[in-house]
C-alpha cells in the first residue's frame, strides 16, 4: 500500500464493544458483525422505514478480523483511487459532489440534486462515535454540507488549510473507514430483505451467504455495496431498474455450491452494470466508465 497507510492508527483493541454500530472485538482481535438491539417498529416514522428494522432472521455469522477488514480495505482504496494519499480527496469529472476517503465517500454541497446515497457524513459520525478528532469543516460541526460546491472549487482549494486539514484527517482514519465498510455490509442484508418481494427473501439471504462464506467472497460484498450501494432507494433507478448489491444477489443462479459463489457474484455484477449504462440518460455518458466498472468486479473472481 502506499505511504499514507504509514500514518493509520492502530485501530480498536480487543474486548471492545460499541452497541451502536453492532461490532464487538473478541479478546483475539476478531470484529463480529453482532445484529443491532431491536428497534421498536412504533417509533419509526413511516410504513418503509419501519420495514428497515423488521427483525428478519440473522445470517450465518460473519467474523473478520481487524487484520482482514485492513486487507479489504486497501484493496478498496487501491479499487477508488489507486491507493494515494491524493486520491483520498477527489471530486470526479461529470458529478456533483465530492468522493472522499478509501471507499470515495459521497458528500454533496448544500442545494444540489442528491440522486445518490450520500455516505461521508455517515462514516464522519462513525468516526466521532470511535474517538476520532474531526476539522472543523466536517460535517456535525459548523454544516453537513461539503464547502466547495463544485469540482472547480474543490481542485482550486487543493492546497488550502481546510483541504490539507481533511486529507489528515483521512489518512489518520484509514483503519476506521476500513471498519465502517464493513458495518455498511452488517446493515445491508435487513435492508435488502425489506425491499425484495416476500417470495424471493429466502432466496437473496441464502446468495448472501454464499458469497459470505469466503474471504473472496467477503471482499466482493464489502466492495460493491460501498461502490454501487444496496439497490434499495428509489432514486438509484434507471427505467425502474437498479444496479445495487440487491439487484446482482437477484442475478444469480440458484446453484447451492458455496466454491463458485464469488465467480457466479462477478458475472451477476457485470450484467447488472451492462444493464445499467444501457437504461442510463445518454447525457451521462456512462459507458466512458463500464470498462473500468467490469475490471473492478472482475476482482472479485477466485
Amino acid at each position: 500500500m502506499d505511504s499514507g497507510n504509514n500514518s493509520c492508527r492502530t485501530g480498536l483493541r480487543p474486548a471492545e464493544h460499541n452497541p451502536s454500530t453492532g461490532i464487538a472485538l473478541t479478546s483475539s482481535g476478531r470484529v463480529r458483525l453482532c445484529p443491532r438491539p431491536q428497534r421498536p417498529i412504533g417509533t419509526c416514522l413511516g410504513t418503509f422505514v419501519a420495514l428497515l428494522f423488521v427483525p428478519w432472521p440473522a445470517p450465518a455469522a460473519i467474523a473478520l478480523s481487524h487484520v482482514e477488514a485492513m486487507r479489504i480495505g486497501r484493496k478498496i482504496w487501491q479499487n477508488e483511487c489507486g491507493g494515494t494519499v491524493a486520491g483520498l480527496t477527489s471530486w470526479n469529472a461529470g458529478e456533483n459532489f465530492a468522493s472522499l476517503g478509501i471507499g470515495h465517500f459521497i458528500w454533496y454541497p448544500a442545494g444540489v440534486r442528491r440522486p445518490f446515497e450520500e455516505s461521508f457524513p455517515k462514516f464522519v459520525r462513525f468516526a466521532e462515535q470511535h474517538g476520532a478528532k474531526q476539522p472543523e469543516l466536517l460535517p456535525g460541526r459548523k454544516s453537513a454540507a461539503c464547502p466547495w460546491n463544485s469540482r472547480q472549487e474543490f481542485r482550486a482549494a487543493e492546497s488550502s488549510n481546510p483541504m490539507k486539514q481533511l486529507r489528515t484527517f483521512l489518512v489518520d482514519t484509514v483503519d476506521l473507514q476500513a471498519d465502517f465498510l464493513v458495518e455498511r455490509l452488517r446493515e445491508a442484508l435487513p435492508k435488502m430483505l425489506a425491499a425484495a418481494p416476500a417470495g424471493e427473501r429466502s432466496r437473496i439471504e441464502q446468495q448472501f451467504e454464499r458469497v459470505a462464506s469466503s474471504p473472496q467472497g467477503l471482499y466482493a460484498l464489502i466492495d460493491y455495496v460501498n461502490f454501487k450501494g444496496e439497490g434499495v432507494l428509489a432514486t438509484e433507478r434507471y427505467r425502474g431498474r437498479g444496479w445495487g448489491l440487491l439487484q446482482v444477489l437477484e442475478g444469480m443462479s440458484r446453484a447451492s455450491g458455496r466454491r463458485a459463489a464469488p465467480n457466479e457474484f462477478a458475472e451477476s455484477a457485470a450484467r447488472v452494470l451492462h444493464e445499467r449504462v444501457k437504461n442510463s440518460p445518454p447525457a451521462r455518458n456512462e459507458s466512458r466508465w463500464l470498462p473500468g466498472w467490469l475490471n473492478r468486479v472482475a476482482s472479485y473472481r477466485e
